[in-house]
């Protein structure tokens, strides 16, 4: 199965460049929302985040204290780094089952905002970068979000910079407002499905 990687930073579009190619009848696993979902599926993920961070970490329902977690990990980076150590090998193993169940499909996607931070785009055949100008990406998230233009910059500033994402992708999609995005997914589109043939 070709496997492709989807990343884009924030405001740039992925996720509607992801809803054309599940138009396209293409399955797309989005990796933010597994990783949620792990979190209070997987059990040695669960063990491990409770050793890490404390019993507390969980309510008695069974559901994640996002407050208690969020507090320890949102202004410390090593911190982040041992949650992260932990989440990101679950996603992998979540991602790694879920394509064994895609045999319809002829290639899959898998969507990340940390395709290249966390190196998952390793494990993928090829990787795409969903790229626009940062002036409308910060536009686009201050109306989506209600956010000030300060709000957008310091999320942006916990990804990779898109120049060093570019470098790192083998395919880019362009979603800058001028040029159509259709036809450049379905350029691509049709590659993966010769890749995956020959694959």
């Amino acid at each position: 199965m070709l496997k492709v990687g989807i990343t884009g930073n924030i405001g740039s579009g992925k996720t509607t460049v992801c809803k054309v190619f599940e138009v396209l009848g293409i399955p797309v696993f989005y990796a933010d929302e597994a990783a949620k979902k792990v979190m209070i599926e997987d059990t040695g993920l669960i063990a491990g985040i409770k050793e890490a961070f404390g019993d507390e970490s969980y309510f008695a329902d069974g559901n994640l204290n996002r407050k208690h977690i969020g507090g320890i990990v949102f202004n410390d980076k090593q911190q982040l780094e041992k949650l992260n150590a932990l989440v990101h090998p679950a996603t992998f193993r979540a991602f790694d089952i879920w394509v064994e169940k895609q045999t319809h499909a002829p290639y899959v996607l898998k969507e990340a905002a940390i395709l290249f931070e966390s190196g998952s785009y390793k494990k993928c055949d090829r990787s795409i970068l969903v790229a626009a100008p940062l002036d409308a990406r910060i536009a686009r998230v201050m109306q989506r979000d209600g956010v000030t233009a300060d709000e957008v910059k310091a999320r942006e500033a916990r990804q990779y910079p898109q120049e060093k994402k570019m470098e790192l992708a083998n395919d880019i999609i362009v979603n800058d407002d001028t040029q159509l995005v259709i036809p450049q997914v379905l350029k691509l589109h049709e590659m993966y499905l010769q890749l995956a043939t020959n694959k």
